[in-house]
Protein backbone atom coordinates (compact mmCIF):
# COMPACT_ATOMS: atom_id res chain seq x y z
CA UNK A 1 0.00 0.00 0.00
CA UNK A 2 1.82 3.04 -1.01
CA UNK A 3 2.45 5.74 1.60
CA UNK A 4 1.19 8.79 -0.02
CA UNK A 5 -1.70 9.56 -2.31
CA UNK A 6 -2.43 12.52 -4.34
CA UNK A 7 0.37 14.10 -1.53
CA UNK A 8 -1.85 13.05 1.38
CA UNK A 9 -0.02 10.77 3.93
CA UNK A 10 -1.91 7.48 4.35
CA UNK A 11 -1.91 6.45 8.51
CA UNK A 12 0.49 3.75 8.88
CA UNK A 13 -0.42 3.32 12.78
CA UNK A 14 -1.49 0.23 14.05
CA UNK A 15 -4.43 0.72 14.55
CA UNK A 16 -4.76 2.20 10.73
CA UNK A 17 -3.50 -1.14 9.52
CA UNK A 18 -6.18 -3.18 11.43
CA UNK A 19 -8.79 -1.10 10.50
CA UNK A 20 -7.44 -1.46 6.65
CA UNK A 21 -7.33 -5.10 6.84
CA UNK A 22 -10.93 -5.47 8.65
CA UNK A 23 -12.52 -2.77 6.38
CA UNK A 24 -10.71 -4.45 2.91
CA UNK A 25 -11.85 -8.43 4.18
CA UNK A 26 -15.35 -7.34 5.44
CA UNK A 27 -16.49 -4.67 2.66
CA UNK A 28 -14.93 -6.11 -0.57
CA UNK A 29 -13.32 -4.31 -3.11
CA UNK A 30 -16.38 -1.73 -3.83
CA UNK A 31 -16.83 -0.71 -1.03
CA UNK A 32 -13.01 -0.81 0.33
CA UNK A 33 -12.14 1.36 -2.63
CA UNK A 34 -15.03 3.91 -2.14
CA UNK A 35 -14.38 4.42 1.38
CA UNK A 36 -10.64 4.89 0.56
CA UNK A 37 -11.47 7.34 -1.89
CA UNK A 38 -13.91 9.14 0.82
CA UNK A 39 -10.46 9.26 2.99
CA UNK A 40 -8.53 11.11 0.59
CA UNK A 41 -11.45 13.09 -0.90
CA UNK A 42 -11.92 14.25 2.81
CA UNK A 43 -8.89 15.02 3.62
CA UNK A 44 -8.38 16.85 0.14
CA UNK A 45 -10.93 18.80 0.52
CA UNK A 46 -9.93 19.71 3.90
CA UNK A 47 -6.63 20.86 3.14
CA UNK A 48 -8.48 23.26 0.43
CA UNK A 49 -10.62 24.82 3.34
CA UNK A 50 -7.80 25.02 6.03
CA UNK A 51 -9.30 22.65 8.34
CA UNK A 52 -6.79 21.01 10.72
CA UNK A 53 -8.52 17.22 11.51
CA UNK A 54 -7.48 14.13 13.06
CA UNK A 55 -5.81 12.04 9.74
CA UNK A 56 -6.06 8.66 11.65
CA UNK A 57 -9.36 9.70 13.37
CA UNK A 58 -10.75 10.61 10.04
CA UNK A 59 -9.37 7.65 8.19
CA UNK A 60 -11.08 5.07 10.59
CA UNK A 61 -14.04 7.18 10.58
CA UNK A 62 -13.90 6.82 5.75
CA UNK A 63 -13.16 2.75 6.28
CA UNK A 64 -16.29 2.22 8.07
CA UNK A 65 -18.71 4.71 6.92
CA UNK A 66 -20.31 1.72 4.85
CA UNK A 67 -19.80 -0.89 6.81
CA UNK A 68 -23.54 -1.15 7.99
CA UNK A 69 -24.06 -2.44 3.77
CA UNK A 70 -22.50 -5.02 4.20
CA UNK A 71 -23.47 -8.92 4.57
CA UNK A 72 -22.44 -8.90 7.94
CA UNK A 73 -25.27 -6.42 9.03
CA UNK A 74 -28.06 -8.51 6.67
CA UNK A 75 -30.31 -9.01 9.63
CA UNK A 76 -29.96 -5.87 11.35
CA UNK A 77 -33.29 -3.43 11.59
CA UNK A 78 -31.53 -0.11 12.21
CA UNK A 79 -29.72 2.44 9.44
CA UNK A 80 -27.07 1.02 7.92
CA UNK A 81 -24.78 4.52 8.97
CA UNK A 82 -25.97 3.63 12.81
CA UNK A 83 -24.76 -0.33 12.45
CA UNK A 84 -21.38 1.48 10.84
CA UNK A 85 -21.08 4.20 13.81
CA UNK A 86 -21.82 1.52 16.02
CA UNK A 87 -18.56 -0.84 14.69
CA UNK A 88 -16.27 2.40 14.20
CA UNK A 89 -17.18 3.48 18.16
CA UNK A 90 -16.23 -0.41 19.34
CA UNK A 91 -13.11 -0.86 16.93
CA UNK A 92 -11.48 2.60 18.51
CA UNK A 93 -12.39 1.90 22.65
CA UNK A 94 -11.36 -1.48 21.92
CA UNK A 95 -7.95 -0.22 21.38
CA UNK A 96 -7.73 2.58 23.86
CA UNK A 97 -8.93 5.20 22.21
CA UNK A 98 -10.39 8.23 24.81
CA UNK A 99 -14.38 8.11 24.34
CA UNK A 100 -14.04 11.79 23.07
CA UNK A 101 -12.29 10.54 19.79
CA UNK A 102 -14.38 7.72 19.11
CA UNK A 103 -17.74 9.92 19.70
CA UNK A 104 -16.48 11.99 16.71
CA UNK A 105 -15.99 8.79 14.37
CA UNK A 106 -19.96 7.69 15.51
CA UNK A 107 -21.01 10.92 14.59
CA UNK A 108 -19.06 11.00 11.13
CA UNK A 109 -20.18 7.79 10.22
CA UNK A 110 -23.79 8.22 11.83
CA UNK A 111 -24.43 11.80 9.59
CA UNK A 112 -22.80 11.15 6.60
CA UNK A 113 -25.79 10.82 4.75
CA UNK A 114 -27.15 14.03 6.25
CA UNK A 115 -26.50 16.98 4.42
CA UNK A 116 -25.50 20.38 5.74
CA UNK A 117 -25.58 19.44 9.24
CA UNK A 118 -21.80 17.84 9.05
CA UNK A 119 -20.51 20.84 7.98
CA UNK A 120 -20.94 22.73 10.99
CA UNK A 121 -19.68 19.96 13.26
CA UNK A 122 -16.18 18.63 13.89
CA UNK A 123 -13.39 18.56 11.00
CA UNK A 124 -13.58 14.81 11.22
CA UNK A 125 -17.47 14.91 10.86
CA UNK A 126 -17.41 17.35 7.86
CA UNK A 127 -14.74 15.71 6.18
CA UNK A 128 -15.75 12.52 5.76
CA UNK A 129 -19.51 13.87 4.39
CA UNK A 130 -17.14 15.79 2.10
CA UNK A 131 -15.60 12.96 0.81
CA UNK A 132 -18.30 10.90 0.45
CA UNK A 133 -20.41 14.01 -1.49
CA UNK A 134 -17.23 14.34 -3.99
CA UNK A 135 -17.29 10.74 -4.34
CA UNK A 136 -20.45 9.76 -5.00
CA UNK A 137 -22.05 12.91 -6.05
CA UNK A 138 -19.65 14.79 -7.50
CA UNK A 139 -19.65 17.65 -5.26
CA UNK A 140 -16.75 19.93 -4.56
CA UNK A 141 -15.19 19.06 -8.01
CA UNK A 142 -13.41 22.57 -7.48
CA UNK A 143 -11.79 21.37 -4.63
CA UNK A 144 -9.49 18.82 -5.80
CA UNK A 145 -7.81 19.11 -9.01
CA UNK A 146 -7.94 16.95 -11.88
CA UNK A 147 -4.52 15.75 -11.04
CA UNK A 148 -5.36 14.76 -7.53
CA UNK A 149 -8.45 13.10 -8.61
CA UNK A 150 -6.57 10.60 -11.24
CA UNK A 151 -4.03 10.06 -8.37
CA UNK A 152 -7.12 8.89 -6.33
CA UNK A 153 -8.71 7.42 -9.02
CA UNK A 154 -5.25 5.55 -10.05
CA UNK A 155 -4.97 4.38 -6.85
CA UNK A 156 -8.25 2.93 -5.87
CA UNK A 157 -10.30 2.44 -9.29
CA UNK A 158 -14.09 3.12 -9.54
CA UNK A 159 -15.13 1.35 -12.89
CA UNK A 160 -18.74 1.25 -13.86
CA UNK A 161 -19.14 2.67 -9.92
CA UNK A 162 -22.57 4.69 -10.61
CA UNK A 163 -24.19 1.13 -11.46
CA UNK A 164 -22.12 -0.92 -8.63
CA UNK A 165 -22.85 1.57 -5.57
CA UNK A 166 -26.45 1.88 -6.68
CA UNK A 167 -26.97 -1.74 -6.28
CA UNK A 168 -25.07 -1.92 -3.31
CA UNK A 169 -27.03 0.85 -1.69
CA UNK A 170 -29.90 -0.91 -2.50
CA UNK A 171 -28.69 -4.91 -1.65
CA UNK A 172 -27.48 -3.61 1.79
CA UNK A 173 -31.41 -1.34 2.65
CA UNK A 174 -34.05 -3.65 0.97
CA UNK A 175 -34.62 -5.65 4.28
CA UNK A 176 -35.02 -3.03 6.47
CA UNK A 177 -36.98 -0.43 3.93
CA UNK A 178 -38.19 1.53 6.82
CA UNK A 179 -34.91 3.18 7.57
CA UNK A 180 -35.02 5.49 4.60
CA UNK A 181 -38.05 7.14 5.78
CA UNK A 182 -36.30 10.84 6.17
CA UNK A 183 -33.18 10.31 4.50
CA UNK A 184 -31.95 9.63 0.73
CA UNK A 185 -31.73 6.22 0.44
CA UNK A 186 -35.51 6.20 0.01
CA UNK A 187 -34.92 7.66 -3.30
CA UNK A 188 -32.63 4.28 -3.84
CA UNK A 189 -35.17 1.99 -3.07
CA UNK A 190 -37.79 3.92 -4.83
CA UNK A 191 -36.18 3.43 -8.05
CA UNK A 192 -34.90 -0.47 -7.86
CA UNK A 193 -36.70 -1.96 -5.13
CA UNK A 194 -40.03 -3.13 -6.17
CA UNK A 195 -43.13 -2.94 -4.18
CA UNK A 196 -40.61 -0.28 -1.59
CA UNK A 197 -44.10 2.17 -0.84
CA UNK A 198 -42.06 5.87 0.28
CA UNK A 199 -43.48 6.60 3.98
CA UNK A 200 -45.00 10.16 3.42
CA UNK A 201 -43.99 12.62 6.26
CA UNK A 202 -47.11 14.65 5.88
CA UNK A 203 -49.25 11.30 6.23
CA UNK A 204 -47.58 10.20 9.13
CA UNK A 205 -48.70 13.52 11.35
CA UNK A 206 -52.27 13.70 9.67
CA UNK A 207 -52.75 9.95 10.41
CA UNK A 208 -51.13 10.58 14.28
CA UNK A 209 -53.11 9.76 17.31
CA UNK A 210 -53.22 13.06 18.19
CA UNK A 211 -57.12 14.51 17.89
CA UNK A 212 -55.78 17.88 15.90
Amino acid sequence: MPTRIADIAIPDSALAREATELVRDTAGPLLYDHSSRVFLFGALRGLHRGLTYDSELLYVAALFHDLGLTGKYAGSGQRFEIDGADAARAFLLRHGLAEERARIAWTAVALHTTPEIPYRMEPEVALVTAGVEHDVLGLGFDEVSDEQRAAVVAAHPRPDFKRRILAAFTEGIAHRPATAFGNVKADVLARFSPGFVRTDFVSVIENSRWPE
